[in-house]
């Protein structure tokens, strides 16, 4: 149960900011929602992919005749048969600096070939493929091809990849540097440290997370050799983007010659954003064998071949005065890569989290780097709140650890930092401007509502039960809203990142929604629905919601990054708005009165001072259907789009506040209480968004207690199922108290910012620091994530990390 204050819904007589139920709901909740896994297209044969079982290796031969003999198998294939495919592309690499790729034939950021004929670089790496009349045939086929190799030393941690003499992953990345990456002013920086009271100093593994939606992934290939059109179903939450990349930088196919169709997709935490070597695979096996050819991953080999998340090592420095105020921060980072750069991870692992360093806070001076480094891992990508869940990490357990140096209330030395509201827009001098906020009445808000005064007391009270109860503090401000465009190409990014909306009006007044964006959960039929229905005051049941098919849909760059209400709701407004301007010129025609006289009111037009004389929307739909009257300068129909591109990004931040007691005699770890005050914005609505609020924070409870994706020596991942990747349950997390403030974006027309995964960023860092406040009196300063009980039991015994 979660208690839920301050979520009255907007009283503006629209739909929007309502707590309508979700539309989506009902059929996921029955099961009759359709997945890449439920595409059954006739003749359809099964794909197996067979992966590398070391962590790096020379491939001296592959031997598949006696696959190719076991019964069903139709074909198999390696490498050597995909030589003319050009590998995958890079598309967003740490903007601004010298980087190193693997090659690509277009001058761009290669990442990855579909196969991989010469030297294999993680465990999982694909090798070759057998395609069979059924799964299991394909499957069985696999243990049928011999790969003879010649292993090679392995390296796991992205410092360790960075020594001399660590193990070369890539002719054309010398030493495994990808990039060296900064962001903010070294020299004020280091001289505002030296020159500091007081300095506190921390080394912080944020260790490297795995991915887990309830769907792995999947693709369909369908090659139709009578137009030579070929059709990819994927579980993806970027179909225009897939489409592209895939036609004209993998296949060189034209691009008319490819549809991309995304079905229902059953969660993606940022995985689904990716081009993996799967989707090309099903269309050139497709083409080869005239059949759709379908592949549909399990969650062992999900683990294995999804990008993962997080996994920074990194030495962080605070510096301040004696009675509180904060006067630099600074960070070096390692950041990991995995083996390959995947689409977009190089990206991920600087900006979003480098920029982000200073949260709410309003520092002078601010410095961050990162190395970014290759090893024989799995590629690493976004995870829900990338790079700004790390960097609100660092920051809070900072101003716990300089707290507790000057001995201050660690709610005190935030409050005392926040940015005043009078700042904004707020430059944090590491390349991000923040477009709006008032910090103080969200802290305060967060605090009265946790019940902070009353702590001492509680913890007195814990103990008498042999629990020791910590509290902990951590703000965030997490940004969102990608685009725009230009000022994502400046951040590295290859590609435009503008949304875009369609909306038909239909004759008899029903409405069609299109949006290029793609949902993988968010319920944007239900949410676009609303924001078309509040702009044209219509019955949000007369509004359908299409997407996720680059065949109907206008172009749009996808979901991620909590962009989808803050860049495609705003074009769906924006396009509702074209078309009441149309039919107010429109409809001083159909009224015989001037432009200026005629209002649009309530889903219909009126004659200013003479409701009489008025039409109702479904009036004027089936009058422009007809275009009867019309002058030449209005087109008869009702049909507009637009695409929207942001003047900047938008800033969504807030204070959460995590209780946790801790068991004496076992180490066990409870979250007996969480807050969390969010600010996201105008909302469109609170139902749909308190979800995702609670799914977030449970997403941030895992990292911090539970989930390691944890590799042995030799590169292989140890915790390749749920067996031995521990995922938070219901029981493992408490009731939650959520609360809102609201300070709208000036860089939209709905005021929105980003909600989806803004609270996955700062609840690692509260309980983290819950934890080392219930045991500071042992002297602990610092445990690393996940915060297991041996961990903490150890600790409470007085052992070292």
């Amino acid at each position: 149960m979660t208690t839920v204050t301050g979520e009255a819904p907007a009283d503006r007589g629209g739909v929007l900011g309502q707590p309508l139920d979700s539309r989506e709901d009902p059929q996921l909740l029955r099961g009759e929602a359709t997945y890449v896994a439920d595409i059954d297209l006739p003749g359809t044969a099964h794909m197996a992919i067979l992966g590398s079982p070391v962590a790096h290796a020379r491939i001296l031969s592959i031997e598949t005749k006696a696959a190719e003999q076991l019964p069903g198998v139709l074909k198999v294939a390696t490498a050597a048969d995909f030589a003319d495919v050009m590998p995958l592309p890079c598309i967003w690499i740490p903007g601004g600096v010298e980087s190193h790729f693997p090659p690509h034939p277009y001058g761009l950021p290669g990442a990855r070939p579909v196969l991989t004929g010469d030297t294999v670089r993680h465990v999982g790496d694909p090798i070759a493929v057998v395609v069979a009349e059924t799964p299991r045939q394909a499957a069985a086929a696999l243990a049928a091809i011999a790969v003879e190799y010649e292993p090679l030393p392995v390296v796991t941690r992205a410092d360790e990849a960075l020594a001399d003499g660590a193990p070369q992953l890539h002719e054309a990345v010398p030493g495994n540097l990808n990039a060296y990456w900064t962001c903010g002013d070294k020299d004020r920086t280091d001289a505002a440290i030296a020159a500091a009271e007081v300095t506190v100093e921390l080394d912080l593994v944020n260790q490297r997370t795995i991915n887990s939606p309830i769907e792995p992934r999947g693709a369909v290939g369908d090659y139709d050799p009578a137009t030579g059109e070929y059709t990819l179903y994927a579980s993806t939450q970027g179909p225009h983007n897939h489409r592209f990349l895939l036609a004209a930088l993998v296949l060189g196919i034209p691009f008319n010659k490819l549809r991309v169709i995304a079905p229902t997709v059953g969660g993606s935490f940022g995985t689904k954003g990716y081009l993996y070597p799967d989707m090309p695979l099903v269309l050139l096996l497709s083409k080869a064998l005239g059949r759709p050819v379908k592949w549909v991953d399990t969650r062992t080999g999900l683990m294995n071949s999804t990008v993962q998340g997080r996994d920074h090592r990194q030495h962080v420095t605070l510096a301040g005065t004696r009675d509180g105020r904060i006067t630099a921060v600074r960070c070096t980072s390692y950041a990991n890569l995995g083996a390959y750069p995947s689409t977009i991870g190089p990206g991920v692992a600087t900006a979003l989290m480098g920029r982000s360093i200073s949260g709410m806070y309003d520092i002078d001076a601010a410095f961050c780097e990162v190395y970014a480094a290759f090893t024989n891992t799995v590629s690493l990508g976004a995870q829900r709140g990338s790079g700004r869940a790390e960097a609100a990490f660092l920051m809070e357990r900072l101003v716990d650890r300089y707290a507790s140096e000057i001995g201050m209330d660690p709610a005190a030395v935030r409050r005392k930092n926040l940015v005043p509201k009078e700042k904004f827009p707020y430059d944090n001098g590491l390349g991000w401007t923040y477009d709006s906020g008032n910090y103080q009445l969200n802290f305060d808000k967060a605090i009265e509502l946790s019940g902070y005064a009353d702590m001492s007391a509680r913890k007195a009270e814990a103990r008498t039960r042999g629990k020791r109860l910590g509290v902990g503090i951590a703000t965030y401000v997490a940004i969102c809203g990608v685009g725009p465009s230009t000022r994502m190409s400046q951040e590295g990014m290859l590609g435009g990142t503008w949304e875009s909306a369609n909306i038909r009006v239909h004759p008899t007044g029903e409405v069609t929604v299109t949006v290029g964006s793609a949902s993988t959960g968010q319920s944007h039929g239900t949410v676009f629905a609303q924001v078309a229905a509040d702009e044209l005051g219509i019955d949000p049941e007369t509004v359908q919601v299409h997407e996720g098919d680059t065949q109907k849909a206008p172009y749009g760059q996808g979901t991620y990054g909590s962009r989808s209400y803050s860049m495609a709701a705003p074009a769906v407004a924006l396009t509702a708005r074209k078309l009441k301007a149309k039919l107010v010129r429109a409809g001083a025609v159909f009224l015989g009165v001037p432009e200026d006289k005629v209002v649009y009111e309530g889903g219909a037009i009126h004659e200013e001072g003479n409701p009489e004389n008025t039409k109702t929307f479904a009036e004027l739909a089936m009058a422009m259907w007809y275009g009867w009257g019309l002058p030449p300068e209005i087109e008869p129909a009702l049909d507009e789009t637009t695409h929207f591109d942001p003047p900047d990004f938008n800033y969504p931040f807030g204070t959460h506040v995590a209780v946790v007691e801790i068991d004496e005699l076992t180490g066990e770890t409870e979250v007996v209480a969480y807050t969390a005050v969010d600010d996201a914005g105008n909302i469109g609505n609170p139902k749909i968004v308190q979800g995702q609020i609670e799914g977030s924070i449970v997403h941030g409870l895992g990292q911090a207690l539970l989930e390691v994706a944890e590799y042995d020596e030799n590169g292989r991942l140890v915790s390749a199922d749920l067996g031995h990747y521990a995922l938070p349950r219901a029981a493992d997390v408490p009731f939650f108290a959520l609360d809102k403030t609201v300070t709208p974006s000036p860089h939209n027309p709905l005021g929105a910012k980003g909600a989806g995964e803004i609270a996955t960023v700062p609840p690692a860092a509260a309980v983290v620091n819950a934890v080392v406040d219930a045991l500071s009196d042992l002297g602990v300063r610092h445990i690393d994530m996940p915060l297991t009980p041996e961990k903490v039991w150890r600790r409470l015994r007085g052992e070292s990390q």
